[in-house]
């Protein structure tokens, strides 16, 4: 027997949404999205947007990356470039060494030898992590991925053998973040 329930779409202020003020007041969880020569803007503004609704501790832009402020990247990022505490570096490299030094643990998103697939990875409650995610077409730089920890791919099943920069982020980034509750307990 199938029951219909009563469906009403919640209004915005019904949300329960941070202002940007309390959003940088939150404890983030102890991610770092860095963006290796990301080049679509679009891509870096969902990002924006996908690291504020997981409260994400920073963004780091490298490279080729573009940076706001910048009408294309605000466009998709709904004002998430206001909230989400976010810094560029002219390489790749220079955040990647400097987050190793603070105790981060280095995580490529790319298809690699030795690879974890996305759902073995196990996330580790007194761990920082650093989340790298590379161009649209080469992916996370050689160079990168010899500095990683760890890479971690996201399987897959049909014909094609990536996703979409922005769409990669928001399963890794989910399901990290489920995963990173799961061990210290929910943030809600």
């Amino acid at each position: 027997m199938l029951f219909l329930l009563y469906m009403r779409k919640l209004r915005n202020e019904e949300l329960g949404r941070l202002t940007v003020g309390d959003f940088k007041k939150k404890r983030k969880i102890p991610f770092v999205v860095v963006l290796d020569n990301v080049r679509s803007l679009n891509n870096i503004g969902s990002v924006f947007r996908t690291s504020d609704a997981f409260v994400i501790e920073e963004i780091c832009l490298c490279g080729i990356t573009g940076s706001p402020p910048n009408k294309e990247i605000t466009k998709t990022a709904l004002g998430a470039t206001e909230s989400v505490a976010w810094k560029y570096y002219e390489t790749t490299e220079e955040i990647i060494t400097k987050l190793k030094s603070k105790g981060y643990t280095i995580i490529s998103i790319e298809q690699a030898e030795n690879s974890i697939s996305l759902k073995d990875f196990t996330v580790y409650k007194n761990l920082k992590y650093a989340i790298v995610f590379g161009h649209e077409i080469n992916g996370v730089g050689q160079n990168i991925v010899n500095l990683s920890d760890y890479c971690i791919e996201i399987p897959q099943f049909g014909t094609k053998h990536s996703f979409n920069v922005a769409v990669s982020a928001g399963i890794i980034l989910w399901e990290l973040f489920n995963k990173w509750e799961a061990v210290v307990g929910s943030r809600k």
